[in-house]
């Protein structure tokens, strides 16, 4: 049988109608850019979240850049982030004409260290962008807690996190702003590009309002040098539909992430640590194994679409050579690079599927060549406190 990473495929054909319903309110109305489609997925996501506000914008990429330029991050400023993530993250403070500067992650959740981030400290840190690796929310009380001791801004990289909760408030809540990605592959995905910041700032979300749209105050009246940067109708339209399963789809990942634990507990492999303060969402399912790259060809043969995700870290990345700021050793990071491997999770994934999944990989995978005193006993997750 073959086995995709993320069956896009079922869950539009069990959506087609309301889709097509809700892309065929858009075309009756002709209102494609900033209309009601945008209007009403704005309200509804940002009451999801818990925030005030969220505006809609292309991509999570620019999510990212705009949210960090709303706060004013710019040229001499350095923001800390982690390097195990998707380089957007990165980017983004570049394209905000700042410097990158790379913390080391949690060898547990593989989330920012926040006993890291002094170290990285400088008179130009500005920010700490913490990504909530994989589904997971990082340890936001403690990076707060950082940031609040040395007048930073906390902006979230909420683009793999759509839902999670850290002790009880989501993702989207737990900063200053909140960047989302609806890539189409992400836990709530577009059917193409998009994104949106989230806050509760009232002038921040007036100036992304403006900046998305050419700086205009009204038409032809421009107050600022702005960008083109506007979540469509149609995708907000498909949010729509999405957003109202989104919870439903989170209950069922948790489920096969819980059913993964149990078919893998005799295992070589280490599977994602959870926090019990926090309610991951599980968009990727990342075990560590020793063989990794055997094992994914293994996988491939078989027809199961496993992934990597990342395996070039941040600052090993060719278009960040000398753009970032490494300021201690990133052994996490390195170490684990090369024994991260993502198996099939999303809501359609069948018992059957699964079984078969974990039998390869239990037949195959070796013990990861790295270790700490700190990982998690393989085959079940490990509780923290905060």
């Amino acid at each position: 049988m073959r086995i995709p990473l993320v069956n896009l495929g079922a869950m539009h054909a069990e959506l087609r109608c309301e889709i097509d319903d809700a892309i065929g309110r858009v075309l009756v109305r002709g209102d494609f850019v900033l209309g009601a489609e945008l209007a009403e997925f704005e309200r509804e996501f940002a009451a999801y979240c818990g925030a005030k506000h969220c505006v809609g914008l292309g991509s999570g990429l620019d999510a990212l850049i705009l949210a960090l330029k709303a706060v004013g991050v710019g040229p001499g400023d350095e923001v800390l982030t982690v390097g195990n993530t998707f380089i957007a993250t990165a980017l983004a403070i570049h394209h905000a004409g700042a410097v990158p500067v790379l913390v080391d992650h949690d060898p547990d959740t593989y989330n920012l260290d926040p006993s890291k981030l002094a170290a990285a400290l400088s008179a130009r840190t500005k920010a700490v962008l913490p990504v909530h690796i994989y589904g997971q929310p990082a340890e936001m009380d403690a990076i707060r807690a950082f940031a609040d001791a040395h007048g930073l801004i906390v902006i979230e990289d909420a683009a793999q996190a759509h839902g999670a909760l850290y002790k009880g408030v989501r993702a989207g809540n737990l900063a200053k702003a909140a960047a989302f990605s609806f890539y189409p592959g992400k836990n709530l995905g577009a059917i193409g590009d998009g994104g949106a910041v989230v806050t509760n700032d009232d002038g921040l979300a007036e100036w992304l309002v403006r900046a998305r749209s050419y700086g205009s105050e009204s038409k032809y009246r421009h107050a600022m040098c702005g960008f083109n940067s506007r979540l469509d109708g149609v995708q907000a339209a498909v949010l729509r539909v999405k957003l109202r399963r989104l919870d439903e789809w989170n209950a069922a990942r948790r489920r096969l992430a819980a059913r993964y634990r149990e078919l893998l507990a005799d295992s070589p492999v280490v599977p994602p640590a959870s926090s019990d303060h926090a309610q991951h969402v599980y968009h990727l399912f990342v075990i560590r194994c020793g063989n990794r790259d055997e094992l994914l060809n293994v996988l491939h043969e078989q027809g199961i679409g496993a992934g990597i995700h990342y395996p070039l870290p941040i600052h090993r990345q060719p278009a960040m050579q000398g753009k970032c700021r490494v300021p201690h050793p990133m052994t996490c990071c390195a170490a684990y690079c090369d024994e991260l491997l993502s198996l099939p999770l999303c809501p359609y994934l069948s018992e059957v599927q699964q079984e078969s999944i974990a039998e390869f990989v239990c037949a195959n995978a070796i013990e990861p060549r790295s270790s700490s005193a700190h990982s998690a006993p393989r085959g079940r997750a490990m509780a923290r406190t905060a």
